[in-house]
């Protein structure tokens, strides 16, 4: 049994009404805010009342009143009628199915017409119950593909389908063997299986009304006549969707879908080869056409087509527009619209239909109306329709009839022409239809002449102004309807010259230039200046301050120029009249631009020839060419030598000597003119020197120290620049003092800066001749000279005697010793270790001395503790053997309190300082005296008053100190004794200020 169904697809389109709001206080014609839509009312609607609503809403001013059709006949509501309206919604109660079912359309109309809503239909719902009780069974092979039938009963509304297996609610469930069409309701069953016999019940479920009926079951059995091995195919569209399965067939075959045109599948197609569905979404004009499913398996092939095609509603891509026309003219208005199939077109006049008549013509959608008289007022609208819909579209017809009026566009009162120039006057009544139009000078009518026009518009032209046609002008408008008239007053002006005559301008960067724009002009009219720089407005107090105006009509200055300054300058100047220009090329010239395309041609060891194109001289010619050079290993860029030494203007090549070899090298050129050097270029790709064996030496070649038996020579690594060429590394010659032959030893690094040689024949600081010399890949360089070092010594083996430790104060401590020979053999002294520290203290502090000396002061130390000392002499080897500890305790810690209660006065020519006396606490140091320090000098007493003379030329920045034996106390707060002007104070007794004690400011007093 093969089986193939397809259905037509339609889109469906709605398009929404959006319409500002308009105020009350405006005059327009009715515009739909809301349409009816269709209603579905189910039949067997349990609601009392019965009744629906069609919306319905307009804007316009005056508001719009509504009326209703059906099926084309006007609704009159009545009382007790079961229509009402309110508003523009229409309600029906008490809904009958034979009387109220039909189209609807809603009227809106005002003073300005009536226009007409799209249509809205009503229709009943309802489903009957199936009318067959039994059914026969369906007997099928095992195997076999099966259509169980459906026949759903008389009904309206749109239905859904399912079906129960044997008992509900057991029902079946779709997928690739078995498939509900929701078209026809059918089960499709592919493939029957043992487990497939039983009975089957088709339901059916009305959308609208919600009701459900079930048919009678259907069985299902099997029949056993042998295998089977034909191939066949049902197919079914629902929607997008397009399954393609195989009712029977054994292997189970592969499913492929085509288009017959050839076309392949866009990238939204989802083809879904297990299930056989094809899947297009976002079904377009495009996706139509001829389809093909193919089964296929060892057995045998199939195929199944099909044609999809795509239908749409009219949607307006051409609406015609609000019109207002001069009674007497034409109109011509145009609606075009799109639609599958292709839409027809009518028209309709304040909600009634028009046909063509002797002045109005109706054809394709073009309606046109000619010699438009005021009864063509009103409200038209086009439909366009096909068999999926209609859509409306709106317009306003307004016909005028006016007599000639100028309130809205009277003459302007006063008109200026330059003498010579040309003046349009124009005459704009209001008037329908447009009449005849006349001018007067004065009292005269105008006569036309070769200078003198008037256009078909109505307006006046006057060319090639003169004097004598200044004067007062009238415009007379005339139709069927009346005459007006409006005047105005033409004035002629002196034309504005510009005296300035136009000129190229010559300046050097730096300078500043005045560029002058004199004019002569009528004196009445008030002129206006306008720079422009190379066509853009100049703003004057922008430009980075460059650009200034001058007081002498319109000179403008420009201050220090700059090569971008370089270009035209127009001076623009206007009044009421006319508008005349100049313009005046600036030439800048300055250093030349930066040269251009720097290649390095060729390069060796120490040379490299360099190419270049010249840059913009900027109006001097290019002098002579600079080259510069920079390597990782420069401060920045460097000027080079060149062959020839001096690179001419007229050069674009030249050769660069003394580079150093195996350096990679960046160049740029730099161009001077008579003006001065310009910027450099960019810099040329870099560009390595070749190799060469390397020219120098390390320096500071040193040597000694290290350990028994060692020769340590060290010396500062030659840099990169000067290495010449990879693989560099150094060359090691010694041997001892007075020998003949060299020892030598390779050390293959560049960064190495010292070279240790062992051997235990190597006596304590003995004298070697030592030399270093240098290499690379391409060969061996030269030596350094010779230099005599030592080998590595021994420490001291004796250790310092006669060990004294004596304390200063609290923090200091003096230790002294008996110096060694300064040479013994071969253990050198270089100097002395003095090591301290306290009682449990396991770390020493430890500090050198240099050369012979044979006393040392530690500080830092504190105050009433016991330290432990220890003298050691040194030399490269290291430290030798200690002396004998001594121990030294401290001095007890100064004073911990400052002076207080510090004072001061003046007795005669002198300041007299007072303060208290500070006492020591038990464990500090008894107080010997005070020292007074007055930057720079310091004063010490053992009183607690001083004398010093009066601070005449500055000021005394004074602190007070104690001391004892261990050493300065804390210092008083700073006082300061400010400078005394002349002998004002001289006779002032000390009482005064012991008086004015309580008075004196705070930096008088330190407590």
């Amino acid at each position: 049994y093969c089986s193939v169904q397809w259905k037509w697809l339609k889109i469906l389109s709605v398009s929404p009404v959006c319409v500002s709001p308009i105020e009350s206080s405006v005059l327009q014609s009715p515009v739909f805010t809301k349409q009816p839509g269709s209603i579905v009312f189910p039949v067997d609607s349990q609601e009392k009342n019965r009744e629906v609503v069609f919306s319905c809403e307009a804007q316009g001013s005056p508001s719009p009143l509504y009326r209703w059709k059906l099926n084309g006949t006007a609704i009159t509501p009545k009382s007790g009628s079961h229509y009402s309206l309110s508003g523009g919604n229409l309600r029906i109660s008490h809904l009958d199915k034979d009387q109220d079912a039909g189209t609807y359309q809603c009227l809106a109309f005002n003073s300005f017409g009536t226009i007409v809503s799209r249509e809205a239909s009503l229709t009943f719902a309802y489903m009957e119950n199936f009318k067959t009780h039994r059914r026969s069974s369906v007997s099928v092979r095992e195997g076999q593909g099966v259509v169980l039938l459906c026949g759903p009963p008389s009904h309206s509304g749109d239905l859904t389908f399912s079906w129960i297996f044997n008992e509900y609610p057991s029902f079946v469930k779709q997928d690739t063997r078995r498939f509900i069409s929701q078209e026809t309701g059918n089960l499709y069953i592919a493939k029957v299986e043992p487990s497939d016999v039983g009975n089957y019940t088709c339901v059916v479920t009305n959308t609208v009304t919600k009701t459900r009926v079930q048919g009678p079951p259907t069985p299902l059995v099997l029949r056993s006549d042998g295998e089977i091995h034909y191939l066949c195919l049902y197919e079914h569209a629902i929607r997008f969707l397009y399954p393609c399965i195989t009712l029977s067939s054994s292997p189970v075959p592969s499913i492929n879908w085509r288009r017959m045109d050839g076309i392949p599948f866009s990238r939204k197609v989802d083809v879904r080869k297990a299930s056989g569905v094809l899947e297009i979404p976002y079904f377009q004009q495009e996706d139509a056409g001829t389809y093909e499913c193919v089964a296929e398996n060892s057995r045998g092939r199939n195929t199944v087509k099909g044609k999809l095609s795509f239908y749409a509603p009219p949607h307006l891509i051409e609406k015609p527009q609000d019109v207002q026309k001069p009674i007497d003219d034409s109109l011509v208005w145009e609606c075009k619209a799109t639609g599958k199939p292709k839409p027809s077109y009518r028209w309709m006049k304040n909600g009634e239909n028009l046909e063509s008549l002797e002045r109005i013509q109706v054809a394709n959608g073009v309606l046109s109306i000619s010699r438009l008289t005021l009864s063509d007022i009103g409200m038209y609208q086009c439909v366009a329709g096909n068999k999926h819909g209609e859509v409306y579209s709106n317009a306003e017809l307004k016909v005028i009839a006016v007599a000639p009026d100028f309130s809205q566009n009277q003459l302007r009162s006063h008109t200026m022409v330059k003498e010579g120039g040309d003046v349009l006057m124009e005459c704009r009544p209001k008037m329908s239809p447009w009449g005849g139009i006349s001018w007067r000078k004065g009292s005269e009518t105008l006569q036309e002449s070769n200078r003198v026009s008037i256009l078909d518009n109505g307006n006046l032209r006057i060319q090639n102004a003169t004097k004598p046609d200044a004067g007062l002008y009238t415009c007379v408008a005339r139709n069927q309807f009346g005459v007006a008239s409006s005047s105005g007053t033409l004035m002629v002006k002196e034309p504005t010259i510009i005296t300035t005559p136009p000129s190229t301008l010559d300046v050097t960067v730096g300078e500043s230039i005045v560029l002058p724009c004199q004019v002569t002009h009528d004196p009445s009219l008030e002129l206006k200046f306008t720079w422009f720089f190379n066509e853009q407005l100049i703003h004057f107090g922008n430009h980075g301050g460059y650009f200034e105006k001058q007081h002498s009509a319109g000179d403008i200055m420009i201050r220090n120029i700059q090569l971008r300054h370089a270009g035209k300058y127009t001076c623009a100047v206007q009044t009421k009249v006319d508008s005349i220009s100049i313009a005046a090329d600036l030439v800048v010239r300055g250093p030349p631009g930066p040269p251009t395309s720097i290649h390095v041609e060729e390069i060796s060891d120490t040379t490299a020839s360099l190419s270049w194109r010249p840059g913009p001289d900027n109006h001097s010619p290019v002098t002579t060419y600079t080259i510069q050079a920079r390597t990782p290993f420069s401060l920045g860029w460097q000027a080079v030598t060149t062959v020839p030494e001096v690179v001419e203007g007229r050069s674009l090549t030249a050769t660069v000597i003394d580079l150093s070899p195996w350096v990679e090298y960046e160049f740029r050129v730099l161009a001077s003119n008579a003006i001065g050097t310009g910027e450099p270029s960019k810099p040329s790709k870099q560009a390595r020197t070749k190799e060469t064996s390397p020219k120098v030496t390390p320096a500071n070649v040193s040597g000694g120290g290290g350990s028994r038996s060692e020769l340590v020579i060290t010396w500062e690594p030659v840099p990169e620049e000067l290495q010449n060429g990879g693989g560099f590394g150094y060359v090691v010659a010694f041997r001892p003092y007075g020998a003949t032959g060299w020892m030598q030893a390779a050390v293959p690094s560049s960064e190495a800066s010292k070279y240790v040689f062992k051997n235990e024949s190597i006596q304590p600081f003995s004298p070697f001749q030592v030399k270093v010399g240098v290499y690379n890949n391409e060969g061996e360089g030269p030596f350094g000279p010779v230099i005599t070092i030592y080998s590595a010594e021994e420490e001291p083996g004796r250790a310092p005697t006669r060990i004294r430790a004596k304390s200063l104060s609290a923090s200091e401590i003096e230790v002294s010793w008996k110096a060694l020979p300064w040479n013994t053999s071969k253990r050198r002294v270089l100097g002395y270790e003095v090591s301290q520290k306290r009682e449990k203290e396991e770390a020493a502090s430890v500090q050198r001395t240099v050369g012979n000396q044979t006393s040392a002061i530690i500080r830092g130390v504190r105050g009433s503790n016991t330290y432990y000392v220890t003298v050691r002499a040194y030399n490269t080897a290291g430290a030798g053997l200690p002396s004998v500890t001594v121990n030294v305790t401290t001095k007890k810690p100064p004073p911990s309190q400052p002076p207080a209660k510090v004072m001061w006065n003046t007795l005669n020519s002198k300041i007299i300082l007072n303060w208290e006396q500070v006492k020591a606490l038990e464990n500090e140091s008894e107080v010997t005296g005070y020292k007074v320090r007055n930057r720079p000098s310091v004063m010490e007493t053992n009183t607690t008053s001083v004398e010093l003379s009066l601070p005449m030329d500055e000021e005394y920045f004074i602190q007070i100190k104690p001391f004892g034996e261990g050493g300065e106390g804390s210092s008083s707060r700073q006082i300061t004794i400010p400078r005394i002007p002349g002998q004002s104070l001289l006779d002032y007794h000390s009482s005064v200020f012991l008086e004015m004690y309580e008075l004196l400011p705070p930096s008088r007093l330190i407590c």
